[in-house]
């Protein structure tokens, strides 16, 4: 699957993962008892992990996703962003937990809570695997939170690399060779 050369370091092991998806579940099963759930899970980087939390709560919920985009091939945010997919389900009313990868600037989940808000959920929560807070350009509150990394290209459980990656079950640094031409 992946080659000596292309990991830098591993950041969080597939055990600490598995420890941190487990104690979310229990929060979150805890903290939407008797609510009508839904799950938006952010395309394509939240889906593995979406995946484990949904696993790990034990409460009904319905699930839906949306995708944006605003980096393209690039290893950071163009800050233009697109909704390449939209909600299914209607969320007037409901109890809604935003489920992302990794919060970053915070530009573009600042963009698509404004477009949530709009649409008049009873609740509107944001869980996100990782989160680079020293890289914050908005201020974002993050509800539930898997892991805080420092300000380094990661990729692995959902995260990529022009489109690679996604399925390690551990998160990563790459080496530097590999991607040192698309720094920005």
């Amino acid at each position: 699957m992946l080659k000596n050369n292309e990991i830098d370091e591993i950041l969080i092991t597939e055990k600490e993962i598995r420890e941190k998806v487990t104690e979310l579940g229990k929060k979150i099963t805890r903290d939407y008892q008797g609510k009508d759930l839904i799950f938006i899970g952010v395309l394509r980087g939240a889906i593995i992990f979406m995946s484990d939390l949904a696993r790990a709560i034990s409460i009904p919920m319905i699930f839906d996703f949306m995708a944006i985009s605003s980096y393209g091939a690039a290893t950071e945010s163009s800050g233009v962003v697109r909704i390449l997919k939209d909600l299914d389900e209607t969320i007037e009313g409901k109890d809604v937990l935003v489920v992302e990868d990794i919060v970053d600037t915070g530009l573009t989940l600042d963009y698509l809570l404004r477009i949530l808000k709009s649409r008049k959920p009873a609740s509107l929560k944001v869980c996100t695997f990782l989160n680079k807070s020293a890289r914050r350009k908005v201020k974002i509150k993050v509800d539930y939170l898997g892991f805080d990394i420092p300000n380094k290209f990661v990729v692995g459980y959902g995260l990529d690399y022009v489109g690679k990656f996604r399925n390690v079950p551990f998160v990563f640094t790459l080496n530097p060779e590999i991607y040192k031409g698309d720094l920005k």
